[in-house]
């Protein structure tokens, strides 16, 4: 028999022991991050971030989406639930921030070298099909309870589609448009901001679209380990047996991934245009 969960316990254990300083400076300046999006969100007046996102959708998505933005929006602060949306959309935005910073730079690298590509092909693979619960462990004992390791565990979740589709969009740059750009002079730095990336980006913003959408996924199963947000009332629907709180809960959900949905693919359509 092969107990392999044994030397994971083992190396993570080692890695709480020896790493502690370097996780806590990680726990602060994430939880930071996560708290300066908060604080913005709070000072906004309710009525201002409903009008904003509306015109919003109207400009990226079309008339519609702003309709179902405003009165979705305005039916989520009539349920109460508005101070918990802020914080799941606060830790949304932060994530993807962060696993876009990660994960950009991953899918260029990827898309430049075949080695690199081989190397990252069975760890994002792992990534995406790992249960998300499974993040949670390793989160817990590295950051604690709170919003940091509910970070933390999406950031893993989440960060895969961007990496691939990034790596995946510059792939699909037809060759005589970098070869017309190498023979006019363009260096590596001038070929990849001024030409690849750009043509690129229909397909980025697809993966950026997935990536809120992976996120959002993660708001009950990080409100397990007290992330707060929406998530903490489906799951007092869960755990109280309030099969109405839970239906609120996730009715609030779903408005807010539909309006991130439909604003990041309507950027993406644009683009593409």
């Amino acid at each position: 028999m092969i107990d392999i969960g044994k030397y994971i316990e083992f190396a993570i254990n080692w890695l709480t022991n020896h790493f502690a300083p370097f996780f806590d400076a990680m726990s602060v300046g994430i939880g930071g991050f996560i708290d300066s999006f908060q604080h913005i969100l709070f000072a906004i007046p309710f009525y201002v971030t409903i009008l904003v996102l509306a015109v919003l959708a109207w400009f990226k998505a079309g008339r519609g989406t702003a309709v179902f933005t405003l009165l979705g929006l305005l039916f989520i602060y009539g349920m109460g639930f508005w101070e918990e949306t802020m914080q799941t959309l606060a830790l949304v935005l932060s994530s993807t921030c962060l696993a876009l910073l990660l994960g950009i730079p991953l899918g260029i690298w990827t898309a430049n070298s075949d080695r690199c590509n081989r190397v990252m092909r069975p760890i994002l693979d792992f990534m995406q099909t790992m249960p998300a619960f499974v993040y949670l462990i390793p989160a817990v004992l590295f950051f604690g309870l709170g919003t940091v390791p509910g970070a933390f565990a999406t950031i893993i979740f989440a960060m895969p589609p961007v990496v691939r589709l990034t790596g995946l969009g510059i792939r699909q740059v037809p060759a005589n448009v970098v070869e017309a750009s190498r023979s006019f002079g363009a260096t590596s730095w001038q070929l990849l901001f001024k030409v690849q990336l750009p043509l690129a980006m229909p397909t980025i913003l697809t993966g950026i679209n997935q990536t809120i959408m992976m996120s959002l996924s993660m708001v009950v199963i990080a409100a397990m380990i007290s992330a707060g947000g929406l998530g903490e009332i489906v799951l007092k629907g869960i755990t109280q047996m309030k099969i109405g709180l839970g239906f609120e809960g996730g009715i609030a959900v779903v408005i807010l991934a539909i309006v991130l949905d439909r604003i990041t693919q309507g950027m993406a359509q644009r683009k593409n245009k």
